[in-house]
């Protein structure tokens, strides 16, 4: 048996990176997944991968009737949904302040912030009626912490750790749990838009205390654990798999 036998999962952003290794190892262990990006051929591709256990529809996480939509469709096909990993996020590219736009700034709020919002209150109702759930909001160590250059992306990470905690409150009542995970630097595509060539970016991460960047694999093993019933007791709280960077830098020597 699966640990997440019985579950039916939405993933956002699913199409590649993080929520891909997400999608795969949620029907590893047992659930039916509705993937969904607006990555069309890249998500319909991860779907036909898991077969049975999966179906691919368009989301974009701002648009309010859509979510609506891809609840509705999910019910459809698979029966209900008890658990949703909010993954879908933007970064751009690495722009102080006062350099950044207002275009620029709402773009990255609409994807990061409002559509977590969006995707809570759009599977509230129907994790009622499935007797609970479990809402994971993918943040970041950069709603944590500050990051030079990012102060939209900051802003986006720091609310959605604020709106996991009111959810958790507002929720609970329903059976339904809400956690965020933090992570520190992962090899996804999502690197491409900070400006750093993958080799750049993996380079910057041998000085903390694990001494390599993460992979994909790891932050969805974590988000697999908080859709499951081994973390009943879990909510409101932050989840950090960052290898160890905001404890320190290991220093040589």
């Amino acid at each position: 048996m699966g640990t997440l036998d019985g579950k039916v999962a939405i993933i956002t952003g699913a199409a590649r990176g993080q929520g891909a290794a997400e999608a795969r190892l949620f029907a590893e262990r047992g659930a039916k997944v509705m993937i969904t990006d607006v990555l069309d051929a890249e998500g319909e591709k991860v779907a036909a991968e898991l077969g049975a256990s999966a179906a691919y529809m368009r989301l974009n996480v701002a648009d309010e009737k859509n979510w609506d939509d891809v609840v509705a469709a999910t019910i459809e096909k698979f029966g209900k949904v008890n658990v949703l990993v909010n993954n879908a996020g933007i970064i751009t590219p690495v722009a102080e302040l006062h350099e950044t736009s207002l275009e620029t700034y709402n773009k990255v709020i609409e994807v990061n912030q409002t559509g977590v919002f969006l995707g809570m209150k759009a599977v509230t109702k129907p994790m009622q009626e499935a007797g609970g759930g479990s809402i994971i909001n993918i943040a970041s160590i950069d709603g944590l912490i500050g990051m030079y250059g990012a102060v939209a992306y900051c802003a986006s990470k720091f609310a959605v750790r604020g709106m996991t905690k009111v959810g958790a409150i507002d929720l609970g009542k329903y059976g339904i749990r809400v956690n965020s995970i933090h992570p520190g630097g992962v090899q996804t595509k999502i690197l491409d838009d900070t400006g750093l060539t993958q080799d750049e970016a993996a380079e910057a991460f041998k000085n903390i205390p694990v001494g390599r960047i993460g992979q994909p694999r790891e932050m969805a093993t974590l988000a697999a654990y908080l859709a499951s019933d081994d973390s009943s007791y879990s909510t409101g709280s932050e989840f950090i798999a960052d290898g160890g960077l905001t404890a320190g830098f290991a220093l040589e020597g």
